[in-house]
């Protein structure tokens, strides 16, 4: 965590949608870049949900539907997966609720359920206040407010320190409750205190802490309880314990608990003689402990002051989340207006990185060029920006700077400590193949309002290939024609096939991500299906006689959207053959590779980025410009180069948030392609039929001439396959001009399914001029593997019942 002066607050101020009213006692949780609030109340009690998506900025009021549950103030608000609990809370003054209500939020759906109570006591009573918190299939139920009269109007206080444990159902449901025998001394009595859970990666135990909270007089208390043993501790901690506090949040991150606001006792106030007579007000004091060594460390004492309004203003009751390593805060009291009776609310939304963000995914390359990289990296959440930097064997050669075409830094904020370029740099790109995976659809861009306006990537929408390749005569050398016939149960539509199989081989995986598939027969419109291409750079074959085979090793990116849908899925890659031994060689730097100096691509607002030209750093010069609390780099005042045809470059990138800049990742290594082989063939279209499936696929955007040829092949089983799943050896099953083709049954029935990511059948594609053939497009068709075995098991007779059902879901 940065130090308590470099505390990076950011205000959400740009936001859309229908903003909930300012309210305290509210709950919120995270699903995924979703932040979900339910209750609180000011001048009467919510009972609305309202989610602010942290991506794109915007609130909205989902259509629930079911059980709705009443408005309620200081409940229960938990979330396993995508369904949400809520327990308890206070329902109108001096009423409270002992009833639990489960969100479905995929579906936006209520319903109440009836846990079973206890086999010995009484189930939990009404009350407010309480903490419950999940873990596992369990949650915990600790404390809070009850109120003894039977008269709504008549409160009569008590507080609680009793404990429930909650079993769950998976997915839905719950099963009952339990009071658990607990050992050594419980906590006292208490409401609004907080409580998290906690689990050592070196130790198996899960623990709850419970901090603070209120039972007439405010508390600074720390407990402790084993979840195994259920045994109860008072831990001794280090540092500086946070002030006595009610109304409060604790959120986890990492094996800290971070707690912010709340009501103290005033400055100056004895609370050891005189707890109950003493005055309280709102802080914005911000602590966190350390989980691992109990030791209390202070980012925001109460006794700083905030004249420039860089921070959130003191607050009580309001809400905190953790999405990622970033903490948002919403809305909250700050103060009491006797005259009027009533509380006075904020209502701004704000946000503190915790920590550095986590490296991420390698560099993935989309499309190649000539002389420019469409690439791609898996997102990171609740980041600002990313930092992309190359570096190559070729010898620097800047050419002049063109300001206009670099981006706007004013504002960001970054760590000065950059990441040095001491990275171990794998062998000469000629020794290794490459992959990358993309996505065919726009980028979802997060929205920066109020920073800076960061060089955002272009070309989203272009063509998913590469356009590295190899010459007709290597091609042939990797292809052995077989006269093969298909071994299959033999029924009326088992067919021979003379058939081309094509055995190749690179040696880095590739990787996937999927893409949405329309369940009828026909594929959606091209503008909704995700792709993933990867382009596998080779070395040229020595051995003219020697096979080569794909390593398909891959990933899938669940896509699930709130509210989710039931879909199929298709993924695309495009596979480079191996280079033509007239690749010209380049001149290579000789400087060692740990010595190799990284150049900035830039800063990119998005996870994408089109690569031309790269910046470069004057030896011994630092041409750096001042912004914020750290040093970057003033790109208007570098020299720039291009990149050059056939040259290998390596790629890192780093996330950056407001805590600077994180880790680089793995390094990844493209080439530039070599003028005049076609692209990859892209767009690729698959849907069933009662043949089997038809494939479809567009052109190469860059056909470099004629095209004369495609060639599709699939996947199949052998015993090489079994022996080592990772080399996939290809039979082609088209060859012609036109851009589609029929895939049998009979084929279908000796496809090997791929189970290194989801189960999918493997396709590739690749189209051929007057120099040779060109990158492939692999295609994973992923698939309800029920379909494929029916297809089969019943000896490719699809006409059967259960398969047709099958086909036609």
């Amino acid at each position: 965590m940065a130090a308590p002066s470099l505390l990076n607050w950011r205000r959400v101020s740009s936001f859309t949608g229908p903003v909930p009213r300012a309210r305290h006692g509210h709950r919120a949780v995270a699903i995924r870049e979703l932040m979900i609030i339910f209750g609180g109340g000011n001048e009467g009690i919510a009972d609305e949900l309202h989610v602010y998506n942290t991506v794109t900025n915007q609130w909205f009021l989902p259509a629930v539907r079911g059980d709705i549950p009443p408005g309620c103030a200081a409940h229960g608000f938990v979330c396993d997966g995508t369904r949400i609990l809520v327990f308890g809370g206070m329902v109108e003054y001096g009423r409270y609720s002992n009833e639990l209500y489960e969100l479905q939020a995929s579906r936006w759906l209520w319903k109440k359920v009836k846990p079973y109570p206890p086999s010995s006591g009484l189930p939990p009573c009404p009350r407010l206040g309480h903490s419950f918190s999940l873990y596992g299939n369990k949650c915990y139920l600790f404390g809070g407010l009850a109120n003894e009269s039977e008269d709504s109007n008549n409160n009569v206080p008590r507080y609680l320190n009793d404990f429930y444990e909650l079993e769950l159902q998976h997915g839905s449901g719950v099963v009952g409750w339990s009071i658990p025998v607990t050992k050594g001394i419980v906590p006292s009595p208490r409401e609004s205190h907080t409580a998290v859970i906690y689990c050592r990666r070196d130790s198996g135990s899960p623990k709850m802490y419970v901090f603070g909270g209120m039972c007439g007089a405010r508390l600074d208390d720390l407990w402790q309880l084993d979840l195994e043993t259920m045994s109860w501790s008072k831990p001794e901690t280090k540092g500086t314990v946070p002030l006595p506090r009610s109304l409060h949040t604790a959120s986890v991150i990492g094996n800290k608990m971070y707690i912010f606001g709340g009501w103290v006792p005033h400055k100056g106030e004895n609370i050891e003689t005189s707890p109950h007579d003493c005055e309280w007000r709102c802080t914005s004091s911000f602590s966190y402990l350390n989980l691992d060594t109990a030791e209390w460390t202070t980012l925001v004492s109460d006794s700083q002051e905030d004249k420039k309004n860089s921070r959130p203003r003191p607050r009580a009751g309001h809400c905190a989340v953790a999405i990622g390593t970033r903490l948002y805060f919403w809305s909250g009291r700050d103060g009491y207006k006797k005259a009027l009776n009533s509380q006075v609310c904020c209502k701004d939304l704000w946000y503190l990185d915790t920590e550095k963000p986590p490296a991420p995914s390698q560099v993935q390359l989309i499309k190649a060029t000539t002389n420019s990289f469409h690439v791609k990296w898996d997102e990171v959440p609740t980041v600002e920006g990313y930092l992309l930097q190359l570096n190559t064997d070729l010898p620097y050669q800047a050419v002049s700077s063109d300001s206009s075409a670099t981006p706007n830094m004013q504002g960001v904020r970054m760590d000065p400590h950059r990441q040095g370029s001491n990275s171990i740099i794998p062998n000469s790109i000629s020794d290794t193949m490459n992959s990358a995976k993309s996505e065919h659809t726009a980028m979802k861009g997060t929205s920066l309002k109020n920073k800076p306006e960061l060089k955002a990537s272009t070309d989203s929408n272009a063509t998913l290939h590469s356009s590295l390749a190899t010459n007709a005569s290597n091609h042939n050398s990797c292809v052995v024609d077989m006269l093969r016939k298909n071994e299959g149960p033999h029924t009326s539509v088992n067919i021979g096939v003379l058939s081309t199989c094509l055995d190749l081989r690179t040696v880095i995986p590739e990787t996937s991500v999927s893409s949405t598939v329309s369940n009828a027969q026909t594929m959606v419109t091209q503008q909704t299906i995700k792709t993933e291409s990867s382009s596998t750079n080779g070395a040229v074959v020595k051995d003219e006689t020697s096979l080569t085979t794909f390593s398909t090793k891959s990933e899938v990116d669940e896509t699930c959207a709130l509210p989710a849908t039931k879909i199929s899925r298709v993924e695309a890659h495009a596979a480079v053959m191996p280079f033509s031994k007239e690749t010209p060689s380049n001149p290579v730097a000789t400087m060692k590779a740990g010595e190799r100096q990284w150049c900035d691509v830039g800063i990119f607002k998005n996870n994408t980025a089109l690569v031309s030209q790269f910046y470069l750093l004057p030896k011994g010069k630092q041409s750096i410009s001042k912004i914020g609390n750290a040093d970057v780099p003033d790109y208007s005042l570098l020299k720039k180069q291009d990149l050059v045809p056939g040259t290998g470059y390596r790629f890192r990138v780093a996330a950056i948030n407001g805590c600077g800049i994180g880790p680089f990742s793995k390094i990844s290594e493209f080439k530039t392609c070599i003028p005049g082989f076609p692209g990859a063939p892209s767009a690729v279209r698959i849907s069933k039929n009662v043949e089997g499936i038809h494939l479809s696929w567009e052109p190469p955007t860059s056909p470099s001439g004629n095209i004369l040829e495609y060639s599709a092949y699939l996947a199949i089983r052998t015993a090489q396959i079994q022996d080592n799943p990772s080399q996939l050896v290809f039979m082609r099953i088209y060859c012609g001009l036109k851009t589609s083709c029929i895939v049998t049954a009979g084929q279908l029935a000796n496809a090997h399914i791929d189970y290194t990511s989801r189960p999918a059948i493997v396709f590739r594609i690749s189209a051929k001029n007057e120099k040779g053939y060109g990158p492939a497009t692999q295609v994973r068709w992923l698939q309800d593997v029920s379909w494929f075995h029916c297809l089969f098991e019943s000896g490719m007779n699809i006409q059967s019942n259960n398969c047709r059902k099958d086909i036609s879901d």
